[in-house]
């Protein structure tokens, strides 16, 4: 395998200030739900990313002091000089195999209600926090002796960043949570004083925490600004805003780190966004600045980056989403080893790790964030046990992935499909509007294992549990996924509501195999929250359709509010036409109505029908397991026997895939009985405070 010529500019080294970068690959900062309370998780999947060939690492948001925490969030902390070991221990991770060690600063302002520390928040101008959650707090507006302590407690970060050992600080200005973004806001910044008015004035505080960086660290320690490409509003920062900025700042830091104005609509998913969305809010700003320019764009396509470079649109390649996908893509590329890289699919299921506070997944890099807790690699495998064959039956994410990993580890892999297509549900999902993308779940898994000659597929070939004691593998697992239920019951109905056999009923698997109804009022009841709802709602839109969504929720998708995607389907569904009825759930289905009851008050209401679509909840499909569990497997030679995936608990497909790995992975592995099947680390307990009864 040989890289293209066109891709060595992808290889050239990069400065920036007094750093070189090996090359333009810039992992830029993202959150995974680690931060403060699982440090070393954090560190081994950094270092894997040194390994993988990033030429700069970045940590997450770091807040810098305790007067502005986003609680519930688990972000990292830089408070005090106690927190600097565990942040050294990451630039030494980042900077393992050559890469520039970065960490991002960030002072929350009017983001940050302090719910921990219950310190006073403190704000450019006062006012309500704006948060995801809309908490009951004000923050207070800064005076100049707190601007004073601002600049302090930046100066004291960047002296603790520098003793880490980082080359490069992120001042965080960028999605609208950054304090340096509030300055320079009109939005954010109604001060009348030095500080606000006009952008020189708004600039200001801005150019003296640069200065101030230069000055702490010797001008040793590169400083990148990552700032909000275009924040939507009357008094927004604008795209025309930032460009006026860097056209009378240009020399001011040493590297312009770009983003869309919000989180949104940074890191939208595939359904909404394509590969280098925010092209043109970038285009043309390298030409106001003699830095270097940074981007992102959930770039996967090595041709896709390099017109970036060549066509002077950016000098480094950012990416957050793809680096967690696969950690090795900037070795992949160098190496020519281009059919090996993991794309990412932009489902933003690692987004939802740090917006639920629990750790990070991601769909296609199963070790994402098991790096140190379990041990897993993304692309090593641990040599196998004493086992020689496992049969997998079922090719869906899970199959696939139980497949791939103990083919991997060395074993004698069956994989057995029913039907003639692998992929299982995502086979069928990336046919539904704005999911193709999710066909690389099952393309990469299948592409890897083609050439392998310890894997035999079958396709087309449905066994019985009598065939499976006949296969003569020593390790099975069932994996035959799940059904969409065809009634009610989910999270508010849990028993099946009076049904007139007369109305049609539909589900999810109905529409997905393309019996779908056409020119026709549909009522689609969700009780599942995740996206499938929408997606259906728009595919009977364009069937002709008249669609009613009905949900028991208050906000239609509400689980979306996890991938970021929540209001973008809200405005997708009211522009198509869509008629949303929130907090409602059919208690009666006629043979030419829905009877709705109100989930609040119960007042019932009819609503005219002439087909339902049902997104409910999911059966597992387990027959096959409990058959086969029912005859002599041991006797037959199986050393085990498990049940995996959406057969045993339907969920998302990061969910599956994971289960496909934990199985390859617990192959032959000794019975650990009650002990965890994770490392974790517990804080440390300090001295007894003899001001405290």
């Amino acid at each position: 395998m040989t890289r293209l010529p066109a891709h060595d500019i992808l290889f050239t080294p990069m400065q920036i200030g007094p750093k070189t970068a090996k090359n333009r690959f810039y992992q830029v900062p993202h959150c995974n739900g680690g931060g403060y309370r699982d440090p070393s998780a954090v560190v081994e999947m950094r270092r894997t990313k040194a390994e993988g060939g990033w030429g700069v690492i970045f940590t997450e948001q770091t807040e810098i002091h305790p007067t502005s925490e986003i609680t519930p969030f688990i972000e990292q902390h830089l408070w005090d000089d106690r927190d600097i070991p565990a942040l050294a221990r990451m630039a030494e991770a980042m900077k393992s195999h050559g890469a520039l060690a970065g960490i991002q600063l960030a002072y929350s302002g009017i983001n940050g209600p302090n719910l921990y520390s219950r310190e006073v928040p403190l704000a450019v101008s006062g006012g309500p926090i704006l948060t995801f959650t809309s908490d009951p707090v004000q923050a207070r507006t800064m005076d100049r002796e707190d601007i004073r302590d601002l600049r302090r407690w930046f100066r004291n970060a960047f002296r603790r960043s520098q003793q880490a050992g980082f080359d490069l600080v992120c001042l965080y200005g960028a999605h609208g949570f950054g304090i340096l973004q509030h300055f320079l806001s009109r939005a954010t910044n109604h001060r009348t004083d030095e500080y606000g008015g006009s952008l020189e004035n708004r600039a200001r505080f801005l150019r003296e925490v640069v200065e101030e960086a230069r000055e702490e660290t010797r001008g040793e320690v590169a400083v990148s600004l990552r700032m909000s490409l275009h924040e939507a509003g009357a008094y927004g920062f604008s795209n025309a805003e930032l460009r006026d900025f860097i056209e009378m700042h240009g020399d001011l830091p040493d590297i312009w780190d770009l983003a869309h104005g919000t989180w949104e609509n940074c890191s939208g998913t595939s359904r909404f966004k394509p590969e280098g969305a925010q092209e043109d809010l970038v285009k043309g700003i390298k030409a106001l600045t003699p830095k270097p320019v940074v981007g992102v764009g959930r770039f996967t396509s090595p041709d896709a980056m390099v017109r970036q470079i060549r066509s002077g649109i950016l000098d480094f390649i950012g990416a957050a989403r793809p680096s967690i996908a696969d950690p090795f893509l900037p070795v992949k590329v160098e190496e020519g080893r281009y059919e090996e890289i993991r794309e990412c699919i932009g489902c933003n299921i690692c987004v939802s790790g740090d917006l639920t506070q629990g750790l990070s997944r991601c769909t296609q890099n199963t070790a994402f964030m098991e790096e140190w807790r379990k041990g897993w690699h993304p692309d090593r495998a641990r040599p196998k046990g004493a086992s020689e064959s496992v049969l997998i039956v079922g090719a869906g994410p899970t199959g696939l992935e139980a497949a791939l990993q103990a083919a991997r580890r060395g074993y004698q892999v069956t994989l057995a499909e029913a039907s003639t297509t692998l992929g299982g549900r995502v086979a069928r999902e990336r046919a539904l509007p704005g999911l193709s993308a999710w066909g690389r779940v099952a393309d990469y898994r299948t592409g890897q294992m083609a050439p392998m000659p310890n894997v035999e597929i079958y396709r087309d070939s449905r066994l019985t549990a009598e065939d499976i004691l006949s296969m003569g593998a020593e390790h099975v697992a069932i994996a035959t996924g799940s059904r969409w239920r065809r009634d009610a019951v989910a999270r508010l109905h849990l028993h099946p509501i009076p049904t007139d056999p007369a109305m049609a009923l539909y589900t999810p698997d109905d529409l997905m195999a393309g019996n779908a109804p056409e020119d026709r009022r549909v009522t689609l009841y969700d009780d599942d929250h995740f996206y499938m709802g929408s997606v259906l709602a728009e595919l009977l839109v364009a069937k002709g359709c008249k669609v009613d969504f009905v949900t028991p929720a208050v906000k239609v998708a509400e689980w979306t509010d996890n991938t970021l995607e929540q209001g973008t389907i809200m405005r997708r569904l009211l522009e198509i036409g869509v008629e949303i009825h929130l907090s409602k759930a059919p208690e009666v289905i006629g043979a030419q109505e829905v009877i709705l009851g109100c989930t609040w008050t119960g007042r019932q209401s009819a609503l005219a029908a002439e087909a339902v679509v049902m997104v409910t909840s999911r059966t597992p499909d387990d027959g096959l397991y409990h058959a086969t569990r029912a005859l002599d497997w041991q006797g037959a030679g199986i050393r085990s026997l498990k049940l995996i995936g959406d057969a045993a608990a339907p969920g998302p497909i990061a969910w599956a895939t994971y289960a496909g790995r934990t199985w390859a992975e617990e192959l032959d592995a000794p019975d650990r009985g009650d002990d965890l099947p994770f490392r974790r680390e517990i804080a440390e307990l300090l001295p007894h405070d003899p001001r405290t009864p």
